[in-house]
């Protein structure tokens, strides 16, 4: 087992990019069968790096209202002052058509965007590297064929007939260009209901997805995010690795900080790290690897972007006790409760604020408040009831 601590120092997204570039992590407005269409979750993303990035974010207006101000001063720290606004469809990608043409900026994209809307010129690295990187699909031609479980890619049209022939359980997932976040796009069939329920979601996406990936069901005994970053005069760094939290059917629920990963995980990763650098990759990736109860390491998904648990690796010497658990919370119906919570337990030390999405900043209409944080404690057991008081609290549990 290796120490899971960055031995780095403090690293911020900055120096791994040149003056003339600009992040945004939100997700772009085409629809996209495979990453949940929420408009504000989607708005909630473009805030989540603030405290990591020291470099100019285009963010949702609502992301960075006196709320997330209030936040952020009790825990010392204010939002950045190089940011860029939008507020809906129409003001983001003419904020982005003017950073590129007018400003002559570049984007570093957490998901690509049409070309209509930014050229593939203005790219922080090269698009199409991109693409291909996080291409499901292509996964063996970034781990040279090691850390697979039993695959098998095809054409869209011949998805049915192929994955009836496969036994239960059995794992889905679309293999193409587009994104997938937080397990949405992967489906996982223990029952043959599920089997039927899955390619009917397939059919509906025909229009948007070329091929499809059947994978075999790994019986896991960790799941880690491990994540590197390719620094323009230190090479390759380990930033550490987060233990993913899923239900059994992949869904996300959170990352807590790895207090130990097997060196062949660590190896593993930092392998796939070279092998993307040597295509021309910059920046922060994370790869979600599973070690079995053999220790066989397995490749689920390479991540070639900035990772929800990014933040938590990054501020892990800002963050007290050995317990770190990163996650983020919408509210039910009552914002005002919502915020009130938050604020009790980041003045208790114990909850480190990222994002705030701040749901009254719209007058019109009632829009549920969102909030990305990092619980940060001595153990799992304090955490578990800090949170569980938190929940009563914000009235989530109703």
């Amino acid at each position: 087992m290796t120490d899971v601590k960055n031995t780095q120092s403090y690293l911020t997204m900055a120096e791994l990019y040149s003056n003339d570039v600009v992040y945004s992590s939100r997700p772009s407005y085409v629809s996209n069968p495979w990453l949940e269409p929420d408009e504000h979750q989607s708005n909630f993303l473009s805030a989540r790096e603030l405290l990591i990035a020291d470099m100019p974010v285009i963010v949702h207006e609502a992301s960075v209202t006196d709320k997330l101000a209030q936040l952020f001063a009790l825990i010392h720290r204010r939002i950045p002052d190089n940011l860029y606004y939008f507020k809906d469809q129409s003001s983001y990608e003419s904020l982005l058509q003017r950073l590129t043409l007018e400003e002559d900026r570049k984007i570093y994209f957490q998901y690509v965007h049409g070309d209509d809307i930014v050229s593939a010129d203005k790219y922080a690295m090269n698009k199409q590297t991109f693409i291909d990187l996080n291409n499901k699909s292509k996964i063996p031609d970034w781990t040279d064929g090691k850390y697979l479980p039993k695959r098998e890619v095809v054409p869209f049209n011949e998805f049915e007939q192929a994955v009836r022939r496969w036994e239960l359980p059995v794992v889905i997932k679309p293999g193409d260009d587009l994104p997938t976040a937080g397990g949405y796009g992967v489906m996982i069939c223990y029952t043959q209901k599920e089997l039927e329920q899955a390619i009917a979601r397939v059919k509906k996406a025909e229009a948007a997805t070329d091929t499809l990936i059947i994978e075999q069901c790994i019986d896991v005994v960790d799941n880690y995010c491990v994540q590197f970053a390719k620094h323009p005069d230190k090479g390759i760094l380990y930033l550490g690795a987060a233990k993913q939290l899923t239900n059994e059917y992949g869904f996300y629920q959170g990352n807590v900080n790895a207090q130990h990963v097997p060196q062949t995980v660590i190896d593993a990763g930092r392998a796939l790290m070279e092998r993307a650098v040597e295509e021309g990759f910059i920046g922060v990736a994370g790869f979600d690897l599973l070690e079995d109860a053999e220790g066989h390491v397995y490749a689920i998904d390479l991540n070639y972007r900035q990772n929800g648990s990014t933040s938590m690796l990054l501020l892990a010497d800002n963050l007290e006790g050995d317990y770190h658990k990163f996650y983020s919370y919408v509210a039910k119906g009552n914002n005002e409760r919502f915020y009130d919570a938050i604020k009790t337990f980041v003045e208790k030390g114990v909850l480190f604020p990222l994002s705030y999405y701040d749901g009254d900043w719209y007058t019109e209409k009632h829009v549920d408040s969102r909030f990305g944080c990092i619980w940060h404690a001595d153990s799992e057991a304090e955490i578990e009831a800090y949170e569980q008081q938190f929940i009563e609290e914000a009235g989530l549990n109703s």
